[in-house]
C-alpha cells in the first residue's frame, strides 16, 4: 500500500497521540466506548466529564475543534430519531411550550444522543490520528483474523481505482449525451453499476491468481515496524482508566 493512499479523516500531525502505536489507540478507544455504553443514561455528570476527557485528547492531539464538528454531522440521523422520541414515547408525559413530551423518551433522547456523540467523536479522534495503513496493522498485531483485514487491506489498496472506473464510466455517458435525471431515465447508470461490479470481480478473479503464482497460502507478508512497548500501553490505558474512574465516582456519588 503506498503513501498516497491516505484517507480523507487523517491530519497529518506532529503529537503524542499521532506517534503512539496504532494497536494500542484501537484498544484504548474500543475501552472508553464500552465505559460509555455501559453508563447509565441518568449520569448526567459522567457523560460531562467523558466530554472533557474528549476535549483533553483532541487539545493534545492538535485536532481543531471545528474539524471535528463538520464531521460529526455524520451522527445527524440519528439525532433526528432522538428529537422524535420524547414525542412518540409513552408513560409519564409533561408539557413543555405546548408540546406533550415522554419523560422516557426524553431519556431515551439524551442517551442516544450523548453516547452516539461521544463514540463518533472518539472514532474521529482515531482516525484523525491514525493512517489507514496504520489501522490496518494495528487490527493485525491485535490478532484480528487475517480474512478481514486482508478485506481491508485490498479495500484500500483498489478503492481509487474502482473510484477511477466509476468517473470514467459516468464520463462516456455524458459524451453520448446521456445524463438521467428522472427515476425512469436511469437505466443506464443501473447498467453502469452492474459493469463495474463484473469489471470488479474480474479484477478481483486476476489478483488472487496472481498472487497464488507468487506463493500466497492464506495470508499476506508481515508487516513493518514494531509492536508498542509497555510505556505506550500505559499512557493509552490512561483514557479508559480516567472514564472508568468518573463512571465510578458518579454511581459512588448517587
Amino acid at each position: 500500500m503506498s503513501a498516497g493512499h491516505a484517507h480523507p479523516l487523517h491530519l497529518d500531525r506532529d503529537s503524542p497521540l499521532h506517534r503512539l502505536s496504532p494497536e494500542v489507540k484501537i484498544v484504548a478507544v474500543v475501552l472508553f466506548t464500552v465505559v460509555v455504553v455501559v453508563t447509565p443514561r441518568t449520569e448526567f455528570a459522567a457523560f460531562g466529564g467523558y466530554a472533557l476527557l474528549i476535549a483533553a485528547v483532541a487539545v493534545l492531539a492538535r485536532v481543531p475543534a471545528l474539524w471535528l464538528a463538520k464531521r460529526a454531522t455524520i451522527e445527524l440521523p440519528f439525532v433526528l430519531l432522538a428529537i422524535a422520541l420524547p414525542l412518540a414515547g409513552h408513560g409519564e408525559r409533561i408539557d413543555w411550550h405546548g408540546l406533550s413530551l415522554s419523560v422516557d423518551g426524553l431519556y431515551g433522547a439524551w442517551n442516544i444522543f450523548a453516547k452516539g456523540t461521544l463514540g463518533v467523536l472518539a472514532s474521529l479522534l482515531l482516525a484523525a490520528t491514525t493512517t489507514m495503513r496504520d489501522l490496518v496493522l494495528g487490527l493485525d498485531r491485535l490478532r484480528t483474523p487475517p480474512v478481514f483485514t486482508q478485506i481491508m487491506t485490498f479495500m484500500l489498496r483498489y478503492i481509487d481505482v474502482l473510484a477511477d472506473d466509476a468517473r470514467r464510466m459516468r464520463i462516456a455517458r455524458l459524451s453520448r449525451g446521456y445524463d438521467p435525471r428522472f427515476l425512469w431515465q436511469v437505466k443506464a447508470f443501473a447498467v453502469g453499476v452492474g459493469a463495474l461490479f463484473l469489471r470488479s470481480y474480474e479484477r478481483g478473479e486476476r489478483v488472487y491468481l496472481a498472487m497464488l503464482s507468487r506463493g500466497y497460502t492464506g495470508r499476506l507478508p508481515q508487516t513493518t515496524g514494531e509492536p508498542a512497548v509497555l510505556r505506550e500501553w500505559a499512557v493509552s490505558a490512561t483514557l479508559p482508566m480516567a472514564a472508568a474512574g468518573i463512571a465510578v465516582a458518579g454511581l459512588v456519588i448517587t
